[in-house]
């Protein structure tokens, strides 16, 4: 997400952090920079050109020139103003007092909104709370039925009624179901169209006076560019809303709309989404997502992903396994599938701080390749062998390579680096440690039991 955007201001932010001296010159050079940044972003242009107003004012304003450190401190600007632009602050889905919360979902036709439906109801789920799903859609074919499939697989409450055609009858129901149900909060997918049209909105209002929801927000897709900040004013302009679901951004999206929407309706971006999987959805944090794109990592979004995906009974059980050197193959592939449940090597690196951007693309996919085919091998292994290694002989390789889909020479790769690793630990166990000759991994990517490092030589 924002990759371009982030490559051009991590480019532009480098070239000052390293500077001892900032004249007047180098801020508006800088500044012009960001100003095409953002433009070829898709930014809005009234959006830009306040936004770099801004903050050529308060450079120009803090003393750069008598700084001790004035690369860093434009550094700092820059990143306050990010953060500023995109909201400051997480803003948290409304709760009634009630104890009853009604949520509904607004959007163009494709932007994701039964997909989102779903995934904000698993979080709520595993928040503690005890949501609902309705399908308000009486237009479009099998958007009920669609609902509800995402919802079972889940486990998640759903309501729907496919023979009735009357949107705000269902609506009604399904705060009657839900209520039944003693459920706390009910998310309503509504309909959509191809365009902002006044049947729709029509149908809309009618639902939303019929149901009082405690929340409205509306789905965009980060892929439409600027037309999404259109959409976002005409629907706040007919119904209200009181923030927004950003959908796709893991595709090509430029960003722009993420970056201008905040600013142009004055309403927060409360989640993102950034893949089709139902987990796929993230709190929107404007000064993580700051740090993001300027390079600056992610540490607590990274630390709250390995919470939800890492079991810490089995991290223990392992940490006490390689302490006491009885860390076996069954132990390394636990730890690879729990890594693979945080996402993808791409994903996780964006996360660490000073590291984004110094890894190659190319890099990260060989390394992910490495791993799934290292999860191959393994799970191609008989329990006895991954417990005891030292029985795999030549007849024994060449049946796991061919058990996997791989060769002798990836199998060997695999067990030379697990030998390697075992050794770190036995050294590490009795108190002395010594980094064998040719060990990689140090290499970045480094963890998991000493494995480490991108390419064929290590494991992932």
């Amino acid at each position: 997400m924002f990759e371009s955007l982030s490559t051009k201001l991590q480019k532009i932010t480098a070239s000052m952090r390293g500077k001892a001296r900032v004249t007047e010159a180098d801020i508006k050079d800088m500044m012009k920079q960001i100003r095409m940044a953002l433009l070829e972003a898709d930014v809005n242009y009234q959006v830009t050109k306040d936004f770099v107003k801004d903050m050529q004012e308060k450079c120009l304003n803090a003393d750069i020139e008598g700084s001790f450190t004035p690369g860093q401190q434009i550094v700092k600007i820059v990143h306050e103003s990010l953060s500023e632009l995109l909201g400051e602050k997480n803003a948290k889905i409304a709760a009634s007092s009630t104890g009853f919360t009604v949520v509904m979902l607004y959007g163009l036709q494709g932007a994701g909104k039964t997909t989102t439906a779903v995934k904000l109801a698993n979080v709520l789920k595993k928040d503690g709370k005890k949501p609902m799903v309705v399908s308000v859609d009486v237009h479009r074919p099998a958007a009920a039925e669609q609902l509800k499939v995402l919802a079972d697989s889940v486990g998640i409450d759903c309501y729907i009624n496919t023979a009735e055609k009357d949107a705000v009858k269902i609506a009604k129901e399904g705060i009657e179901k839900a209520k039944y149900m003693l459920c706390n909060y009910l998310i309503v997918d509504t309909a959509g169209r191809t365009v902002v049209d006044d049947e729709m909105m029509d149908e809309l209002k009618a639902i939303n006076d019929a149901v009082s929801p405690d929340e409205k927000l509306l789905v965009v897709d980060a892929m439409i560019g600027q037309e999404a900040v259109n959409v976002a004013v005409s629907f706040e302009e007919a119904i209200g809303m009181d923030g927004f679901i950003m959908t796709k951004l893991d595709g090509d999206a430029r960003g722009g709309a993420a970056l201008s929407i905040r600013k142009m309706t004055g309403k927060p971006i409360k989640y993102i989404c950034v893949g089709e999987k139902i987990d796929k959805i993230e709190v929107f944090h404007p000064d993580r997502m700051a740090d993001r794109i300027l390079g600056m990592g992610d540490v607590m979004s990274l630390i709250e992903k390995a919470s939800a995906n890492i079991d810490q009974d089995e991290a223990a059980k392992s940490l006490e396994k390689m302490m006491s050197n009885k860390f076996d193959l069954n132990d390394l592939l636990a730890q690879f599938e729990q890594m693979k449940k945080m996402g993808s090597m791409k994903e996780i690196i964006g996360l660490v701080p000073g590291v984004a951007g110094k890894v190659s693309d190319e890099q990260l996919d060989e390394g992910e390749v490495t791993m799934n085919r290292n999860i191959a091998i393994i799970r191609s292994m008989t329990n006895k062998e991954r417990k005891n290694p030292n029985i795999l002989n030549a007849s024994r390789r060449k049946r796991i390579a061919a058990g996997s889909g791989t060769t002798v020479q990836d199998v060997n790769n695999l067990i030379k680096q697990y030998d390697q690793s075992a050794k770190i630990m036995k050294q590490m166990s009795k108190g002395g440690f010594k980094m064998p000759k040719g060990f990689p991994g140090g290499k970045l990517g480094g963890g998991l039991g000493g494995f480490g490092g991108f390419g064929r030589r290590g494991l992932f």
